[in-house]
């Protein structure tokens, strides 16, 4: 029996390959609740993740799952804007670009040579500068956009969504994961912008199939793994805490679908990769306040994206209820945004919403959740290859044990689903 340690969307789809492949499988998930970051809220009608989720048409391997699992993906073009003093600007077509007061004509034309992997430097264009994301791993991501597009397109465009995205970390990020968010886009129509893809019915509706295939059977919930056994140079065993008490599971291999600090307490494995964590709310109201999916807020807010969900899904498959998402990463868990509590954090969040958009009626708020998890994302630094967890661990662990959480190159440069279905893939292929 093989042991799988994590029943998020790695550890399921590690067991659901290895079940393709003739194996038996026990999948240990040590909360209530399957799918780790894909995990739902019920609305007035269909559930809505958690935390945001879209699909690039370049996520292969999601995209395969989804169909082998009799799930359906639709496409959507989907709107971005940028809140500035007071005001949104749309930032999809051309034109809109162009319109955007913050950049001059010249910096429009280095930054759209960026997104299009070209390299003008010298006046004479280049096709495969940015082929090897490997090139920019030790290259700080400032330095890379002043010298590869202009100072404007730096300060007004790509600083703001840095500070959002990394906050004090932003310096210690690489070139090569801007560089793969480049690649990472979706199809992009020049007159309809950007497309991407969401599961219909919602992310857990993949998840609900996928628990499926695997077999709730082989599924235990409520069952910490609190020891990995590999006294004879081989795994042989785990050590399964549950509410019924500890038990001893013998196994022929163990897959580690879990943050590393899991690892590093079943096996003594150290990662050096630090994490961010973030704080997310979903906001249900009976108004619209935007156009855009996608706001990115230059202006001072209390959280640093606000994204209007029944833009790109429509309010419809929800009951009529508008969604939103408000989140912000954390970077020191002594951040005053995650020492508040819920409570604390909606009431902020709220007062946040009446600043940007007067016309906001706090009588239309139906509900308001917050989810938080103190490790979401890599902070991807320069060095971060150096710093990755081989899937195949028998030369540094033992024989037989398996990674496929978070800090597995699948998650690199970018962390996402197919991310985690790669990885959880790629141990699946290496056991025989």
């Amino acid at each position: 029996m093989i042991g799988v340690v994590g029943g998020g969307i790695a550890g399921l789809a590690a067991a659901y390959r290895l079940q393709q492949r003739g194996h038996e499988v026990e999948v240990f998930e040590a909360s209530e609740q399957l799918g780790g970051l894909a995990a739902t809220y019920e609305t007035a009608g269909d559930p809505v993740e958690q935390y945001y989720h879209h699909l690039s048409k370049s996520e292969g391997t999601i995209l395969e799952l989804a169909a082998e699992l009799g799930v359906d993906v639709e496409w959507r073009y989907k709107s971005d804007a940028f809140y500035v003093d007071g005001r949104i600007y749309p930032m999809d077509k051309p034109w809109e670009i162009l319109a955007y007061p913050y950049l001059s004509l010249y910096d429009t034309f280095r930054l759209g040579m960026l997104v299009s992997e070209i390299d003008i430097r010298g006046g004479r264009p280049r096709f495969d500068t940015y082929d090897d994301l490997e090139d920019f791993e030790d290259v700080p991501i400032r330095e890379f956009l002043l010298e590869h597009t202009t100072r404007g397109v730096y300060e007004y465009f790509w600083e703001p969504l840095l500070d959002a995205k990394f906050g004090s970390r932003k310096a210690d990020v690489s070139a090569a994961w801007l560089l793969g968010r480049v690649k990472f886009r979706g199809e992009r129509d020049l007159l309809r912008g950007e497309q991407l893809g969401y599961v219909e019915g919602g992310f857990g509706r993949l998840l609900e199939a996928l628990i499926e295939a695997v077999g709730r059977e082989n599924i235990t919930t409520g069952a910490r793994v609190t020891e990995l056994d590999a006294s004879d140079g081989a795994v042989d065993s785990l050590t399964v805490e549950t509410d019924d008490g500890t038990a001893t599971r013998d196994v022929d291999a163990a897959i580690v679908a879990a943050m590393p600090n899991v690892l590093e307490d079943l096996t003594g494995y150290p990662c050096e990769i630090d994490f961010q964590g973030t704080v997310c709310g979903v906001l249900s109201l009976e108004q619209s306040l935007t156009d855009t999916y996608w706001l990115n807020l230059i202006d001072d807010a209390p959280f640093g994206v606000l994204i209007e969900h029944t833009n790109f899904i429509p309010e419809q498959r929800y009951g009529g209820e508008h969604l939103y998402y408000l989140a912000s990463y954390v970077q020191e868990y002594d951040e005053q945004l995650w020492q508040l509590d819920d409570d604390e954090v909606e009431q902020l969040w709220l007062d946040g919403v009446a600043d940007l958009f007067p016309h906001f009626d706090r009588e239309s708020v139906n509900w308001m959740k917050i989810a938080r998890n103190p490790r979401t994302a890599p902070v991807y630094e320069r060095g971060y290859l150096d710093m990755v967890v081989p899937y195949d661990l028998s030369e540094e662990v033992a024989e037989d044990v398996y990674y496929a959480g978070m800090a597995s190159r699948a998650q690199y440069p970018e962390r996402s689903l197919d991310g985690a279905i790669e990885a959880g893939y790629a141990c699946a292929n290496l056991i025989e």
